[in-house]
């Protein structure tokens, strides 16, 4: 009785096995695997774009790598961050208006580095965020430290303020130099007098 129902079920089972063998040999004809190849490629293109590329690097990610060299290098154990925000004398500015720009300052940071660092970040929260208010005379005077900043590997970020209130639209207001090593921070803001 079982024989009979194992060789009723035999040719079926053979001719479904065939099905397969045909099916699975007709998808691999170029036709079908090309085209199949191609999305494939596409779609972990636009996978790999949701990161950013550490092919085309820009200024800030360039000089950003360097500073996670120096804090992975660092020889005498320095971890600890800090940011410092440089507000403009010249503008006269009342404190209102700077607590806002300097609050423009540090989030346009963190956000920047939400994008472009985020191990930096992680290590600056670590740290407690420590953020020091200090003046500079001029916005000369604040490019140059811009550019000293960002010569060693420093990220910054600039406020250009919308000029609905107390200063002309574009004014820079405030420079944040940082987050970074204490030490690399101080090398060129160490000099300037707190707010």
């Amino acid at each position: 009785m079982f024989s009979s129902i194992l060789n009723s079920n035999q040719p079926r089972d053979k001719q479904q096995q065939k099905q397969k063998g045909e099916w699975f040999a007709g998808s691999f004809k170029a036709e079908n695997f090309i085209p199949g190849l191609v999305i494939g490629f596409i779609f972990g293109l636009l996978l790999d774009l949701t990161k950013p590329s550490r092919n085309h690097l820009s200024k800030k990610q360039l000089s950003s790598t360097k500073l996670q060299e120096k804090l992975s290098v660092s020889s005498n154990g320095d971890r600890e961050l800090k940011m410092v925000l440089v507000v403009r004398q010249d503008l006269k500015m009342k404190s209102g208006k700077i607590a806002s720009q300097c609050a423009h300052a540090a989030t346009g940071m963190y956000a920047e580095l939400m994008q472009s660092d985020r191990s930096l970040l992680r290590q600056w929260e670590q740290c407690g965020q420590p953020k020091i208010v200090v003046t500079c005379r001029n916005q000369q005077e604040m490019n140059k430290l811009k550019d000293a900043a960002e010569s060693i590997g420093l990220p910054t970020f600039v406020v250009a303020d919308a000029g609905r209130t107390q200063v002309s639209a574009g004014s820079k207001t405030v420079l944040a130099v940082g987050p970074g090593p204490k030490s690399s921070v101080d090398a060129v803001t160490g000099r300037l007098a707190l707010l």
